[in-house]
């Protein structure tokens, strides 16, 4: 659809009260052409699964992931649109989980905890699952384009428990925020497989580079919060969350050094769940590094001068997140 804010609006007014095995149907439909036309989004789908599935899978058999992870990826959307008209008891009763202890012994002690996730999943179910067991959570969004959308999926979140901050780069009130939400003992969910701030840190993944945000295990190790981290998979008829045990912070270097570490081991973690559930990495956008633009040098600088870290910029950046890629880029 041309205008992504109209087929928003008509999707979450229409899609509740259809017949649900008729929307799936519909959306995996969807999917199936997006998958077909083969556009950016699905090409570097590929490209990141690839890394995942490893170098001896053919690429008929790489196709055939990508198509996967193209249905679950418009399944997350169809049941967004549908949340809403779920009632509590629907929501947990497609719900399982495991490892749930590792999150609430940690919130009812008073601690605060900052949930860190990968792009898998329903992490918008997830949220509201967590909020029905009594944890109101922050999060944050970026500012899609339009933005009409933006505060669409800002009021659908809230409407589910959640409070939802912009995600502006640049914003150094934002850490502030969220830092006195862990410190009085609140619930932080972050995605945290993809940097958007530009000031991200490079761990290895899948045996190569790549970009993670920074803010998960700095937010945890600058408030005495636990860094949690959650991954989410599916089955035809239920959403399954696995709860991991606490990234425990590590005793010797620097902060910076510290953080880099915590956030090595919550790629760790990531990527044993993406290897196994490949289709549920919903991850349309660069986040190796070999993948990332570099970003254009100071004016004045040479190329005889020392090169640092290599920093980059998402290709795909500014035309809209992930949830707006779905419904017009990814195809």
């Amino acid at each position: 659809m041309r205008n992504p804010a109209v087929g928003y609006a008509v999707a979450w007014a229409t899609l509740p009260r259809i017949p649900e095995r008729l929307g799936r149907w519909a959306f995996t439909r969807i999917a199936d052409r997006a998958w077909t036309q083969r556009g950016s989004g699905v090409r570097q789908l590929e490209a990141n699964l690839r890394r995942v599935v490893g170098p001896a899978v053919s690429e008929d058999e790489l196709r055939m992931w990508s198509r996967c992870g193209m249905r679950s990826y418009l399944r997350y959307f169809y049941e967004v649109f549908r949340l809403p008209a779920l009632r509590p008891h629907e929501i947990r009763g497609r719900t399982q989980v495991s490892g749930v202890a590792n999150l609430e012994t940690v919130l009812d002690s008073g601690r605060g905890a900052v949930v860190a996730l990968p792009h898998m999943g329903n992490w918008d179910q997830a949220g509201a699952w967590i909020t029905l067991r009594g944890y109101p959570l922050t999060t944050v969004a970026e500012r899609l384009r339009p933005r009409s959308v933006y505060e669409r999926f800002t009021r659908f979140r809230a409407g589910l428990g959640m409070e939802v901050l912009p995600l502006d780069r640049g914003d150094a009130s934002l850490f502030a925020r969220l830092a006195r939400r862990l410190r009085a003992g609140g619930l932080v969910c972050l995605l945290a497989d993809r940097d958007l701030t530009g000031s991200g840190v490079d761990v290895t993944f899948f045996g190569e580079q790549a970009r993670f945000p920074a803010g998960p295990a700095l937010l945890a190790h600058q408030t005495g919060a636990a860094l949690v981290p959650v991954t989410l998979t599916s089955t035809p008829h239920q959403w399954q969350i696995t709860i991991h045990p606490e990234v425990p912070r590590p005793e010797n270097g620097g902060r910076a050094q510290r953080c880099m570490q915590m956030t090595q081991q919550l790629a760790g973690v990531f990527e044993e769940a993406i290897t196994t559930h490949p289709e549920d990495w919903h991850m349309l956008q660069p986040v190796f590094i070999a993948d990332l633009v570099p970003e254009p040098s100071p004016r004045g600088q040479t190329s005889g001068q020392p090169a640092g870290p290599v920093r980059g910029r998402d290709r795909n950046r500014g035309s809209g997140s992930d949830s707006n890629t779905a419904m017009r880029g990814a195809g």
